[in-house]
């Protein structure tokens, strides 16, 4: 089979956000022994929401950080999809998809960690300059 370098960025995406999810379940869990919270006796139908308040910030980034990789990314791996099926995965184009996972993978242990927003929002705002590059090159090439 072909290889085409722009699935690459976007399988690393999803190993990196698998590992977040591993990260938050590893600090969650913990984090619900220590506040007393016995997962049987939560009603049925019961949210992490409903505990969040009680948790400490910082399982809480964790957490939001994970959600974070769920939203936006998801354009992403359309993007990139368009991309190899337009036969637009290969060449400097793969360039911005590897700049993104690098600057979702960069927020993602600034918000697990430290989680100031200023610098947050400055790597939020360099990924999403790549995630249109991409975006747009996908549309110039379906339509054009």
């Amino acid at each position: 089979m072909e290889q085409i370098p722009i699935l690459a960025p976007a399988a690393v995406l999803v190993l990196w956000s698998l590992i977040v999810l591993l990260w938050v379940s590893l600090t969650r869990f913990p984090a619900f022994a220590k506040m007393g919270l016995n997962l049987r006796e939560v009603a049925a139908g019961g949210r992490y929401v409903d505990v969040e308040p009680q948790m400490p910030a910082r399982a809480n980034w964790k957490s939001h950080n994970y959600t974070h990789l769920m939203e936006q990314p998801t354009l992403f791996y359309a993007v990139v999809v368009i991309l190899a099926l337009a036969g637009e995965g290969a060449g400097n184009i793969v360039i911005f998809a590897w700049t993104y996972v690098a600057l979702r993978a960069a927020h993602s242990l600034w918000q697990c960690t430290v989680n100031t927003i200023p610098v947050r929002l400055f790597l939020f705002t360099l990924s999403t300059v790549c995630l249109w590059v991409l975006a747009i090159r996908a549309v110039w090439a379906i339509l054009f």
